[in-house]
This record gives C-alpha cells, structure tokens and sequence, in this order.
C-alpha cells in the first residue's frame, strides 16, 4: 500500500495531475486550513477590485468636473476668447478629457458588475459548500473513530478474559494437585476454568469481528470516502481558483474594451493641439482690435514769434490762433454735435400745420404750440450751448466703452462695421424665420379653406397678424442698421481714399520739414478712446470764449440718430429749418418732439430738419434715447 503512494506522489509531481485523496489522505486539518486561506484571499481581490473601481469613479469624476469648470459658460465674458484657434483647440480638449472621463466610468461600472458583484455572489455559495464537504470529511473521521473505539474495547476485553482464564486453569490444576482438596472443590474449580475459557473464547471471537468490521470500516474510509471528499474540496479549490483567474482576466478586458475610445479622445486632443494656428490667431487679433482710424500726422510747426513782432491787431492775432486750433484739433471731439447750435437756432418759428384727418381748422388752435425758445437773446443760446463744455468728459467716457449704444456709435470704425454686419445678419435670419412660419402657416390656412373639417381657416389669422407685424418691426430694424452699416463703410471709404493721399503728399514732399498738417486728425487711441496733446490743453487756456465756440461748432459731427419714424402723411416743409417728407417714407429721428409739436429727423448725411409731430409715426431706441439723456 505503501509503495503504491510513493508511485503515484511520484506521477503527480510528473503529470500535474494529483488527487488530494491519495496524496493528501492524511493532512485533514492542513487541507481546511488551505480552504479557509482560498475564501479569504477571494474576499481581498475582491475588496481590490471593489476599492478600484471607486478610484475610477472617483476619478472620472474629479476629471467631469474639471471639464466642467473650464467650460464656456452661456453669455460669458471670455465667449470672445473662443474666435482664436488655440482656445477653441482647449474647448476640444475639454469635450475629449468630459468624454475620457465616461470611459472611466464604464470601467468603474463594468468593474464592479462584471467582477465584484460576481465575485461576492460565488464566495457565499463556496463557503456554504465549503461548509458542507468539511461536514462530509469530520463524520467519516467521526464513524472511523467510533469503529477505533469498539475495537480496542473488545480487545482489552478478550484481554482481561484470556487472563481470567488463565488465572481460572491455574487455579484448577493447584486445586487438582492437591490431595488435601476434595473432590468437589476440584470439580468446582474445574467447572470454574472451563467457563473462563468459553468467555474468553466469545471474547476472542467478538475481538476479530470488531478488527475485521475496523478494518472495513478503515480501507473505506481512506481508500474511498476521503478520497472523495478530498477530490469534491479539490473541484471546489480548483474552481476558486479558476473563478479569481477568469476575475482577473475580465480585470484587463474591462480595461482593454475602453482603449479604442480613450485613443480616439487622446487622438482628438492632439488634432486640436494641431490645429492651433499662430498666424491665423495674429490676424484674428487684428480682426478684433483693428479700430480702422489713421495714424496721427507729423505737428504742425506755431510760430510763436509772431506775437512779439505786433505785425496784426489783437483781433486778427486770435482769428489766426483759433484757425490754427481749429487745424490741430480736427476731429479731436468726435462725439461733439455741430448741430447744437442748429438745433437752438433753427428751430421753425409758426406751429405745425394739422394732421389732413383734423375735423376742422380749429385743430390748429388745438395744436401743439410753436417753441418760443428764440425770444431769448442770440447771446444767452451761446452762453446756454458753451456750457456743455463740461460734459466732454462724459462723452469720453461713453467712448471709452461705456454704456454701450445701439448703433455701436462707442466703437471705432471698423469694430463699429463688424458689430452693426453682425447685427444685422441676426436680424434677417429672424426675418427668414418669420417668412418661414408665415408661408407654413399661409399653407395650412388654404389646406383648411380646402378642407374645412380639418380646421378653421380664421383661427390662423391673428397669428398670421402677429407675424406680419413682427416682420413689418424686424424690416424696420434691418432698415436702420442697413443705413447705420453704409455710413460707416462710406466714412471708411473716405478715410482710406484720404490716407492713401495724404501718404502720396508725405512721399512727394520726403526731405523738406513740414510746416503744416493736420496733426489732430484721428488722434484716438488704439482702444477706440480720444486723448488730447497736454500742449494742445495748454494753448485752449489762452484761447478766448469765441474761439472755442468756433472750434467745437467746427469739429462736430452729426447727431446719432435715437430711433427711426415713418410718415404718416406727406408735409411740404416750405418753412425755414423744415425738411420735406412723403407719405410712407422712412427717417431718422435725431431729436425728439420737445413740447412744441415738432420732430428734428434727418433723411441722409447733408439734408435734415423739423416735421410735425403728428404726422409721422416714431419708433424710438430706448438704448439710445438713454445714451442722449446721459450726455
């Protein structure tokens, strides 16, 4: 039996195929210690695996709010930021690193799904058969002992016996020697040893049944039920194991299935890196700032001397200085209105005529009054229109990006023609739109006249209403920021067909010191502000009162338009500082009705001036008609 062991531990060692019954046959408890050391290491890949996928979660997390903090957010400042190629290259990255974070969350979830969940579920049911092959093992080696046991007692049994016997035939053969005993004693004794003899005899025999049953019992036991019971701990040891290598295996494949995506996230991440473009950013820079105003002129040489010398009269001294001024600072005050002084001056001085609906002539007496400003002397308005010399700093601040007008008036040119292109661009796809839902709903309304079961065809016409006036606003709207839009581009024109005169004179004239240019013309800051030369503030302390008034008549511009207005009827305008008008015609507002029934509106660049009130229609830009208030 022995030998057989040693052949068969021999065949194990060279096939790897060993059976715990044979090989293991007496390492019971080493076997159940094994066992329990198998189901625990299970529990700790599996609290492994567990604590990963709570990294990955965790992880994948963390990086989705990384994303998400460096987004752009809705109507955001740094929205502007996104035209250059490498913050839209950093957008992309971002979208890459929110979708390389869901692949961490797949692991996570496959993770624990595929490999925790399972894992827990099996090592329940290997300790319950785990439990129940153990149970097996200890009530075989419970039965084995059992049988142990009933052999060693019927052995000191059938031992005590054979000695009682002998005790029991020595003690016959003395009596029997004995001539001194008597007969019965003898007989006695002899009856007495031959009883002993028979109860160790049955005594003998229930010892070899016992060692015969124990020897059955013990060949089963180790020959068959252990080996059994060893090879089912084997299976299930095996499967454990199996189970933490298949755990395992599905540990890389959870990881291996997500690769392809990450490539391509980190594959897009290195698109968007090349697709930075410095140049392309240098020209969007341009883009963004180009203000579109000219370099500042060479400055004009004063003569300072000439005061010295008395050669004019005072008068004529400041006249020649105020010129001078008026030269240097050409187009200083953008934002200052020639026509101020129109505006006091020119106003009509007779009531507007009434509307050609009025019942009667009495309307004229009902009618707005005609402005009697005028009767105050020429000087007051003069006085009254120099005062405003002190909101110059206002309207630089207004410049300098202030409270922001419709038109875009606070930009520089050409930011100025970007915004109103834009602008103007939404504004006829809002058009388009509305065209769009007035032909659908123009479609149903015939489809409803054709079929009147399908619906009432004068359900739709309050829509059909609110949409035609909604485009009849939106015409208006796309109306006036067409005429803002080709004043600028006219103003542009002007001012590149200007430049590019002034560079031929400056090359026609290269070597000789100019003594006079225009030196404050488009005297702006890069950021679209207007700053003015110290020497300039200066020479204006020395200037008289009527110089400055000329200077600032002189270098103002036109009036921002506050809104737009459409006639009602046709109106003449024979009166001095009228303009003329024809029914349904388009105009824009410049100065709103201020109690004396009449409108100041212009028709283009050159021709405005006063109608009546009543008889146009206003559609007035609180945007802008907030910006006047202000200045």
């Amino acid at each position: 039996m022995h030998s057989n062991r040693g052949l068969s531990r021999r065949n194990c060692l060279e096939t790897m195929s060993c059976s715990w019954g044979t090989e293991l046959w007496d390492q019971f408890d080493n076997l159940e210690k094994h066992t329990q050391w198998g189901i625990e290491f299970l529990e700790r890949y599996t609290k492994f695996v567990k604590e990963r996928s709570e990294i990955e979660l965790s992880y994948a997390k963390q990086i989705r709010n990384l994303s998400k903090k460096y987004q752009l957010k809705k109507n955001s400042k740094d929205e502007e930021e996104y035209k250059y190629t490498s913050c839209r290259a950093f957008l992309i990255t971002l979208n890459e690193l929110n979708d390389y974070a869901g692949q961490h969350e797949v692991i996570a979830e496959n993770l624990s799904s595929q490999i925790t969940a399972e894992l827990t579920r099996y090592t329940q049911e290997l300790k319950a058969e785990r439990k129940s092959h153990f149970h097996d093992g200890r009530r075989a080696q419970q039965h084995i002992e059992n049988s142990w046991k009933q052999l060693e007692s019927s052995k000191r049994r059938f031992e005590r016996d054979c000695k009682e016997a002998d005790r029991a035939q020595h003690y016959f053969d003395k009596v029997d020697a004995d001539i001194n005993v008597t007969k019965a004693d003898v007989e006695k004794a002899k009856q007495q040893a031959q009883l002993r003899h028979q109860v160790a005899e049955d005594s003998k025999n229930e010892y070899l049944t016992y060692l015969q049953k124990f020897n059955k019992d013990q060949h089963e036991h180790y020959y068959t039920l252990i080996p059994h019971i060893f090879q089912r701990i084997q299976e299930m040891e095996e499967r454990r194991v199996g189970r933490v290598r298949e755990s395992m295996r599905v540990y890389t494949e959870v990881e291996r299935k997500v690769l392809p995506i990450v490539n391509k996230c980190l594959d897009g991440m290195t698109k968007a890196a090349e697709s930075i473009e410095p140049k392309m950013d240098s020209k969007q820079v341009v883009e963004s700032y180009k203000s579109g105003f000219e370099p500042p002129g060479d400055v004009e040489f004063e003569d300072y001397s000439v005061s010295m010398k008395r050669a004019v009269s005072e008068s004529s001294f400041l006249n020649a200085r105020g010129e001078s001024r008026r030269r240097s600072r050409s187009k200083l005050w953008p934002l200052l209105k020639r026509n101020k002084l129109m505006s006091l001056l020119a106003s009509p001085r007779q009531p507007p005529p009434p509307p050609p609906t009025s019942p009667s002539p009495d309307g004229l007496l009902n009618g707005p009054q005609s402005p009697q400003q005028p009767k105050e002397p020429l000087s007051q308005r003069l006085n009254d229109f120099m005062s405003t010399k002190h909101k110059m700093h206002c309207l630089r601040s207004l410049k300098r990006g202030g409270t922001g007008q419709e038109d875009y008036s606070h930009l520089p040119p050409e930011q100025r023609r970007k915004k109103l292109q834009a602008k103007l661009n939404d504004i006829n796809k809002d058009i388009q739109k509305e065209m769009d839902q007035r032909d659908a709903l123009t479609k149903m309304k015939d489809v409803y006249i054709k079929n009147p079961h399908l619906g009432d065809p004068d359900s739709i016409d309050p829509r059909l209403e609110e949409i035609t006036q909604s485009l009849e606003k939106l015409q208006l709207e796309a109306h006036k920021f067409e005429g803002w839009l080709t004043e600028v581009e006219r103003k542009l024109l002007e001012k590149g067909s200007e430049s590019q005169r002034r560079q031929s004179n400056h090359f026609d004239s290269q070597g000789n010191t100019p003594l006079t240019n225009n030196y404050g013309q488009n005297r702006e800051s890069p950021d679209g502000s207007y700053t003015e030369d110290p020497s300039t503030e200066t020479t204006m302390q020395f200037k008289s009162r009527s110089t400055e008034f000329d200077d600032e008549f002189d270098d103002e511009e036109p009036l921002p338009t506050i809104g737009t207005c459409k006639a009602l009827y046709p109106f003449e305008g024979q009166n001095e500082g009228t303009i003329s008008m024809a029914e349904g015609e388009m105009l824009y507002v410049i100065e709103e009705d201020k109690g004396d029934g009449w409108t100041r509106v212009r028709r283009n660049e050159d021709e405005e001036g006063y109608v009546p009130t009543s008889y146009i229609k206003l559609f007035l830009d609180t945007n802008a008609k907030g910006a006047m208030t202000y200045i």
